[in-house]
């Protein structure tokens, strides 16, 4: 008989503004009912704190040089997370899948570091945590993520949505699923595509009081600079490593775009992502012979028309790029809804990373189980 469990997915994720919470009762198989979502935004000082290291932290040395300043980050963010975890009322019988804020990621380092200690939420809630979940993914050859393949498969096979389909997740950086076949977590494909709202975030929060372009307003005032763009592509296009599933932030940056105006640079890297997006996009489609016709579209920069706007403009017209919403699915809370639903995963020792999603060696377990 399939077990349902209740389990709370916590994420904090690359815009790094607060966190999405969803309350979800799984089976960790073949099905999930949402129970509640929420979003919790954090103070101006952990908002200014995590932004203020990760443009100190660019490789795996750093690490060591602001240890006592992560440690302190580290301590405030759980702490966020206990007041979360206190506020949703849940059971002792519940669990609790605990994402943290990835400050660094670099595979071939064999390293994903996310502040958050499982152990001290576990003491604070007195709740059952599962935390780490792309350590044990890159010890056994994988790239750490994308990790939310598994659950898109489960979106896909409850809603029953015509397959193969195509998830396109617009966080801080942007990634796809591609589900192929129903009950069959080998025959998915994912990676990241490269940066999603990271780039145009990034310039307004060092050239604005705002934290982001909302609604795409900014890009809309502005206008891309073609020659800045032009340079942009060519040097982007000239990167090393194109075969890597797994970007972190740190693998782009809008030194590029320095001189123009706050509407101007938010046009050109509005520009310079959809473009990036789309062509990442129709290169990985087109692997499987035309028969992907539908995109559905989830995270945070689903609500930048402009972007989506010129992601539509660098795609095949055979492509249907529509919102997840579309499908009474809330777009914000795909990534919490999905680290409850590995939680779960974790707790039956069911693999939560593919060979064909992260390039891993075999389906792989993931998360660290602790209880207070």
């Amino acid at each position: 008989m399939k077990k349902n469990l209740i389990s709370l997915g916590l994420m904090s994720g690359t815009s790094g503004d607060g966190v999405d919470a969803s309350l979800i009762k799984t089976n960790g198989l073949d099905e999930y009912k949402v129970l509640k979502d929420k979003y919790f935004k954090y103070d101006s000082n952990i908002y200014r704190d995590i932004h203020t290291l990760k443009e100190k932290i660019h490789k795996i040395s750093h690490l060591e040089e602001f240890h006592s300043e992560l440690n302190e980050l580290e301590r405030k963010i759980t702490i966020f997370h206990a007041e979360i975890v206190k506020k949703f009322k849940i059971d002792d019988k519940a669990i609790v899948g605990f994402h943290g804020q990835t400050i660094y990621h670099n595979f071939k380092e064999k390293i994903s570091r996310q502040l958050g200690n499982g152990k001290l939420l576990s003491q604070l809630t007195k709740k059952k945590i599962i935390f780490d979940f792309r350590s044990n993914d890159i010890l056994n050859g994988g790239q750490g993520a994308p990790l939310a393949p598994a659950f898109h498969h489960l979106i896909a096979l409850q809603h029953n949505i015509n397959l193969p389909v195509c998830f396109l997740n617009i966080g801080g950086i942007s990634n796809i699923t591609i589900v192929k076949e129903k009950n069959n977590f080998n025959e998915l494909f994912s990676k990241d595509l490269g940066p999603g709202n990271c780039l145009i975030d990034s310039w307004v929060r060092n050239n604005s009081n705002k934290k982001f372009d909302e609604g795409g307003n900014l890009a809309l005032i502005g206008t891309k600079n073609e020659i800045i763009f032009e340079q942009a592509q060519e040097l982007y296009s000239n990167r090393e490593s194109k075969e890597k599933r797994s970007f972190d932030i740190n693998d782009f940056d809008i030194s590029f775009a320095r001189g123009l105006s706050l509407e101007d640079g938010v046009a050109t890297l509005t520009d310079f992502t959809a473009c990036i997006i789309g062509e990442e996009l129709c290169s990985a489609i087109s692997k499987f012979n035309g028969n992907v016709k539908e995109v559905l579209i989830c995270g945070g920069g689903r609500k930048n028309k402009v972007l989506i706007k010129r992601i539509k403009e660098n795609l095949n017209k055979n492509f249907n790029l529509k919102l997840i919403d579309n499908y009474k699915i809330n777009g914000d809370f795909v990534e919490s809804q999905a680290f409850a639903y590995l939680a779960v995963r974790s707790i039956m020792n069911l693999p939560i990373s593919f060979p064909s999603t992260t390039g891993c060696k075999k389906p792989t377990h993931g998360g660290i189980y602790i209880e207070n």
